[in-house]
């Protein structure tokens, strides 16, 4: 039953981080993490967070008691504390308000979650549409509604007219207001992977570019300050044509314009030389935020810099590369063998601040 599901305290989960530290010579968190802000903002592929039971209509076999990777309850339930883990070590003192996540199977993931995990008192609510991936992962949005109200949202259908059999994960798109009443625009993407080659499969991310694309021009249209945050595993990096040309995101933030979309995390790739993901030795981002020129520019009451996006790369999320230098992301399987890690993929962030 779900009742007795292991439960990990917040206090627990904070003194577990400080024995992690302890135990590694990996990286200490920044001390951004405890840094002010008014509202913050985390995206994470959390690398598949399914639930134990088979559906049917979904290709989940990998993740079955008996099968595939073995993905038994405790595996299951070890993986939510995890996740809440890394979500409470983000926040610091002060959890993250609002919360981008994607490889989730269903919405009874996303419940255990915020229900059963460290967060259970957090009072997170969720936003969550299933969409027609054929593994079955989606995009959500965990948001704090003392700090967050949303007044709409609609999952992004994406349809591509040059391959009508296949399927994607849909962009989650939310309005709502901040406790300031300032009204923000959220993207939730999880971009076509790379399985395949990255130019064999370069077309359909370039197509759910300019899908999101024809989301923010009409935002624009409406209200060109609009307080635009784009946030998600674009399986592309800042450089890719689907980011640059389609997308039309900036990579220099001297004269932000109003109307105009801007990477952040183009200045952790290129500046800071940091990622979210490693592959063949070499760290990348992935995992970005792109945000409207309206947001960096200080004119609107709600604000932030190129210095407020930061990507959390505390020592428990980390290991040793055997294969290459430094360390990697500690998984939670390296192909079939259990792992026991987090996920693929370093969780990234944002924070917004006011004028008011």
């Amino acid at each position: 039953m779900l009742f007795k599901k292991p439960i990990i305290t917040l206090f627990g989960i904070i003194f577990l981080q400080f024995c992690i530290f302890a135990q590694t010579k990996a990286p200490f968190p920044d001390s951004i993490a405890q840094k002010q802000r008014n509202l913050r903002i985390l995206f994470y592929n959390v690398e598949n967070l399914f639930d134990t039971e088979n559906d049917s209509i979904k290709n989940d076999d990998e993740f079955l008691p008996d099968r595939g990777k073995y993905w038994t309850k405790g595996r299951y339930y070890s993986k939510q504390n995890h996740i809440s883990q890394v979500i409470v070590g983000v926040g610091g003192w002060k959890p993250p308000e609002i919360i981008g996540l994607c490889e989730i199977e269903n919405r009874g993931v996303l419940t255990g979650l915020v229900k059963y995990s460290a967060l259970r008192k957090l009072n997170y609510k969720i936003i969550h549409k299933e969409s027609p991936d054929k593994r079955g992962i989606d995009v959500a949005l965990l948001y704090q509604n003392k700090y967050f109200i949303p007044l709409m949202y609609k999952p992004i259908e994406i349809h591509y007219p040059f391959s009508p059999t296949s399927t994607t994960r849909d962009i989650l798109y939310v309005k709502g207001k901040t406790k300031k009443n300032d009204t923000l625009h959220i993207f939730v993407n999880h971009w076509p992977s790379r399985w395949g080659g990255q130019l064999e499969t370069e077309r359909k991310r370039m197509f759910v570019a300019s899908v999101l694309k024809n989301e923010t021009d009409s935002i624009f249209k409406i209200n060109i300050n609009a307080n635009i945050i784009i946030m998600g595993d674009l399986n592309d990096y800042p450089d890719n044509k689907s980011i640059t040309n389609i997308l039309m995101a900036n990579k220099t933030f001297d004269k932000p314009k109003a109307g105009k979309l801007y990477n952040l995390s183009a200045y952790l790739q290129d500046v800071k030389h940091k990622g979210t993901h490693k592959h063949d030795g070499k760290w990348a981002t992935l995992d970005q935020f792109i945000i409207s020129g309206s947001l960096l520019s200080g004119k609107n009451n709600i604000y932030t810099t190129v210095n407020d996006v930061h990507i959390y790369d505390a020592g428990f999320l980390l290991e040793r590369d055997e294969n290459y230098s430094g360390f990697k992301t500690n998984r939670t399987y390296i192909g079939f063998k259990y792992n026991g890690g987090y996920s693929d993929h370093l969780p990234t962030f944002l924070d917004l601040k006011t004028t008011l």
